[in-house]
């Protein structure tokens, strides 16, 4: 099981000290996601996985198992009605979100910003080498960063 560390920026001597939620890190948000496939998959293989799990996204790996990115059913609508009449379609050959990714210590609130400013409902949380660790979604950030009080 891997375990994550996470380090606040803020020092108790810090000159401007943290308003509360300011700690906060993807690590204290993010989920855990049990589903992923490898690039070379097929769309129509990813389709099955995404069907079958009842989920709306796979997070996509490399050859080596870093992350690549993040597949979801609607981004595979037009390449699984297009493949019933061509030879089937990798993963990577579709157009799907991609890196970059977040990692856990990057402060919640820029994060949350971030997912905004790029409209994303979903975005994988890798480590320093690349490897998948989880998923920050932008409704737990949102329900975290609210809960939160403030000065």
């Amino acid at each position: 099981m891997n375990t994550v560390t996470t380090y606040s920026p803020h020092s108790p001597h810090s000159p401007h000290p943290p308003r509360p939620g300011q700690d906060l890190t993807v690590a204290d948000a993010m989920e855990p996601c049990d589903y992923r496939i490898a690039d070379d998959s097929t769309v129509e293989q990813a389709n099955d996985v995404l069907r079958g799990a009842g989920v709306e996204y796979l997070l996509v790996r490399d050859h080596d198992g870093r992350c690549e990115g993040l597949v979801t059913r609607a981004g595979l609508h037009p390449f699984l009605a297009r493949s019933r009449s061509a030879e089937p379609t990798a993963i990577s050959a579709t157009r799907h979100q991609r890196g970059p990714f977040t990692w856990p210590t990057m402060g919640l609130p820029l994060a949350a910003l971030a997912m905004r400013i790029k409209h994303l409902a979903v975005w994988p949380v890798v480590d320093e080498d690349g490897y998948i660790l989880g998923v920050l979604t932008a409704d737990r950030a949102t329900g975290l960063l609210a809960a939160t009080p403030t000065a």
